[in-house]
């Protein structure tokens, strides 16, 4: 396999199968790791000496953090505090695994659709775990809502039902074909930089620099989206229907 889907390729390094349980390494493993090791150690070195008057690593490692904590508390209504050390997590993995693939020669473990679907399902889960233990089962009175004849019910209860459980699918799918659809763009440019004459190759330059700034905004844009769904979810599960 060549050209711009090449970036897309799983290669496994070394295949380990416990009973039915795949535990193979992967790139897609590798470079979540790698992704993990460069938040840690980053946020690390950025406050590993607070001051009262921060540094550019400092300021940069507060802002991210103080970012994702409003967010969390304008999403999680009353409750929103106890859930920034998840969310915080959760927005820095996926930015770092979006990121890292921007490195020449690097794998986004966020292109592949079994990662964004199991971060999705995890906070699908969470959320319905959450408000069932919150309601008991009063977690069924969300699919059908006040106010509505009850000759409708037949009608609206499997429409609120279909709606709750495409929460992970649309969720997953945005991130995945977001950060799909914009490698495939650098890999085209690059393809395109390689067969042009060598008189006319600056163009897909200056275009793939203007892209993988794009895609810098961008992958900040789907963490975010990524970390607000989620505490929408969540605060969904604490209200009481």
């Amino acid at each position: 396999m060549s050209g711009p889907l090449e970036h897309f390729r799983v290669i496994i390094y070394h295949d380990l199968h416990i009973g039915p349980l795949d535990l193979s390494i992967s790139n897609t493993a590798v470079y979540m790791w790698v992704a993990v090791t460069v938040i840690v150690v980053g946020l690390h070195l950025m406050l590993r000496r607070p001051q009262l008057v921060p540094g550019m690593g400092q300021l940069i490692a507060e802002l991210l953090y103080g970012f994702v904590a409003r967010q969390t508390r304008l999403n999680i209504h009353g409750e929103g505090e106890r859930y920034i050390p998840l969310m915080f997590t959760l927005f820095t993995f996926i930015l770092g695994c979006n990121l890292v693939g921007l490195i020449p020669g690097a794998f986004t473990p966020t292109s592949q659709l079994a990662v964004t679907g199991t971060l999705a399902v995890g906070i699908f889960l969470y959320a319905a775990g959450l408000r069932f233990y919150r309601h008991g089962w009063g977690f069924f009175h969300a699919f059908a809502p006040q106010g509505v004849p009850k000759i409708m019910l037949p009608l609206m209860v499997p429409i609120e039902m279909l709606s709750f459980l495409a929460r992970p699918v649309t969720l997953a799918l945005r991130l995945f074909a977001n950060m799909t659809a914009g490698h495939m763009a650098l890999g085209v440019l690059a393809v395109l930089g390689l067969a042009a004459p060598w008189f006319l190759q600056w163009l897909p330059l200056g275009f793939t620099v203007i892209q993988i700034g794009l895609e810098v905004i961008i992958a900040f844009i789907q963490a975010y989206i990524f970390v607000v769904l989620s505490c929408v979810y969540i605060d969904d599960a604490l209200v009481d229907h």
